[in-house]
């Protein structure tokens, strides 16, 4: 069975981090340091959406890689709940990455994205897109709101994207976009035309594009966020999103505009970001069995991510404690690991500390049951560049236990424990 596994892997093409410089100021818009790594029922007088997520599984760290692993099944055309108010229902595969259906144009012709909390941007194929595969391809000229750029007051007009793999090409246009049911109009989107820094990923994954819904900040070429423009439109009760993400074939759902309780057990605990870039906040200690794991300080919460990603000298040094090892003895495969599936029972929790609480992760939380004998640890690693500095991402492995409410107008996270 591990044969079989490490047969997968090594056809999965794996991107590496960009190289653009991070600037704090809000004049610098580029990707996120982790972009590269690809990843209702309404209440009309609250104003709250909900989208069902359902998932698609890669087993390596990156968005772009994890989503050719394992990705093959097919998603249902959107559905009503019994308000009868926009449920979008969309097909899951395993555990490691999740996305849902949005609609561009007057036609609404619809899309897969990965909701994405690690970048800021909006983007899917273009008409004249080269590399596309079978994903569908805009169709402008069935819009009638549709617009071509170039858009007054941007940092540039064109949409390029760098991946270690390569170069992600295209230019802007407008349109109106929803999800869930809510409409944003006048939404400046990229249109890939030139996929190919995402590599054989991309052509045979399930995703058509990515939709972003990190901060302003980081956004390419200065576009503002979808919900941001939610937000200024006045299309949202609250300005508040929140994620639950399935698990073990359950659907999961983005409430757009508020918070669904019936997901969460307890109260929600409040942290305020530390910067307005990601959603990024203090990590104040990571533990492995009691002993501490980390000199780290920043965390990112990324839906975007798969796993857990932090520096691969400590990513190194956690998958030694427990006794894992190297999927390969080279290459980027040397930063993703497996662990008998027959040693998790008496493997150590590992609790990470966040504005004052520990956040607990069993040995089956943290680790990915790919082949019956060998599991996946759930952990990768990755080194951020030194303008950036370290940070850990704690994506879709910490963020499929606990329940995530991203507060834009009060500049928060709230987490609480999910409940199914």
């Amino acid at each position: 069975m591990v044969a079989a596994v490490l047969a997968v892997l090594a056809t999965v093409a794996v991107a590496k981090q960009p190289t653009t410089k991070y600037d704090p100021t809000p004049h610098k818009h580029q990707p996120s340091p982790t972009q590269i790594e690809l990843r209702r029922l309404e209440d009309l007088d609250a104003g709250i959406v909900r989208v069902p997520f359902q998932r698609s599984y890669g087993i390596v760290n990156h968005r772009i890689a994890s989503a050719a692993a394992f990705t093959s099944g097919e998603y249902d055309a959107a559905s009503l709940d019994s308000s009868g108010r926009g449920v979008v229902k969309i097909e899951d595969y395993q555990d490691a990455q999740y996305f849902g259906e949005i609609s561009v144009g007057k036609s609404k012709q619809p899309f897969k994205v990965i909701f994405d909390t690690g970048s800021s941007n909006l983007w899917i194929p273009a008409p004249n897109c080269t590399g596309c595969g079978s994903h569908p391809k805009f169709r402008e000229a069935d819009s009638t709101t549709y617009k071509r750029g170039p858009f007054p007051g941007l940092a540039a007009q064109g949409f390029d994207l760098t991946y270690g793999s390569g170069e992600v090409k295209g230019y802007l246009g407008s349109d109106s976009v929803m999800m869930g049911g809510v409409a944003v109009n006048d939404q400046i989107f990229g249109e890939v035309y030139d996929p190919k820094g995402l590599g054989l990923a991309y052509k045979v994954g399930k995703f058509d594009g990515i939709l972003g819904m990190a901060w302003p900040r980081i956004s390419v070429d200065g576009i503002p966020p979808v919900f941001q423009n939610m937000v200024t439109q006045k299309d949202v009760g609250e300005p508040v999103f929140s994620f639950h993400l399935g698990k073990d074939g359950a659907s999961g759902e983005l409430v757009i505009g508020g918070v669904d309780k019936n997901h969460y057990s307890g109260d929600l605990h409040y942290l305020p970001l530390s910067n307005e870039t990601y959603w990024e906040v203090e990590l104040q200690g990571m533990s492995l069995g009691g002993k501490s794991v980390t000199n780290v300080q920043r965390a990112i919460l990324d839906t975007g991510t798969s796993v857990l990603a932090g520096p691969t000298s400590e990513v190194e040094a956690i998958a030694k404690l427990i006794g894992a090892h190297p999927v390969l003895p080279f290459g980027p495969y040397k930063k993703e690991f497996i662990v008998p599936c027959s040693k998790l029972a008496k493997l150590p929790s590992l609790a990470i500390t966040l504005g004052g609480k520990e956040f607990t992760l069993t040995a089956s939380d943290y680790t990915l049951d790919i082949a019956k004998t060998e599991c996946m640890f759930g952990f990768t690693g990755i080194d951020m560049p030194p303008e950036v500095g370290e940070l850990w991402i704690l994506g879709d492995v910490f963020l499929r236990k606990f329940y995530t409410v991203f507060d834009v107008g009060q500049r928060r996270v709230g987490i609480a424990q999910t409940s199914l």
